[in-house]
């Protein structure tokens, strides 16, 4: 059985870091695609962050873009999310997602539907 179950998050001060993790199992995470989806109180999930199988072609929301790192360890089955500079916009349960077949483009890689499989998400709360 597929599953990705996230942890790291927790509150934090703005302008502070967090880094989450998302460890997979049940499938080949080296050749699957990843994302990281968030939801906000009372809005709908939007992407975070994707990466491809090889892990080189990443994606970053506009809002996320600069403060935020994708990352991978294909040893541990385990997706990351370092977030900086964080800022109380980026409060929400944030999502691991994943996609076994099929690679994710610039154009559409925030489309969810993609991805098949979801995590049960960890709360990330920014606030003073």
């Amino acid at each position: 059985e597929v599953q990705l179950v996230e942890f790291g998050g927790g509150l934090v001060q703005p302008g502070g870091s967090l880094t989450l993790s998302c460890v997979a199992s049940g499938f080949t995470f080296s050749s699957s695609s990843m994302s990281w989806v968030r939801r906000a109180p009372g809005k709908e999930r939007g992407g975070v962050a994707a990466a491809n199988p090889n892990r080189s072609d990443r994606f970053y929301a506009d809002s996320v873009e600069g403060r935020f790192t994708i990352s991978h360890d294909n040893n541990n089955y385990t997706l990351y999310l370092q977030m900086n500079s964080l800022k109380p916009e980026d409060s929400a349960i944030y999502y691991c997602a994943a996609r076994r077949s099929g690679s994710i483009c610039g154009g559409g890689w925030k489309m969810q539907t993609l991805y098949p499989y979801w995590g049960q998400g960890t709360q990330v709360t920014v606030s003073s």
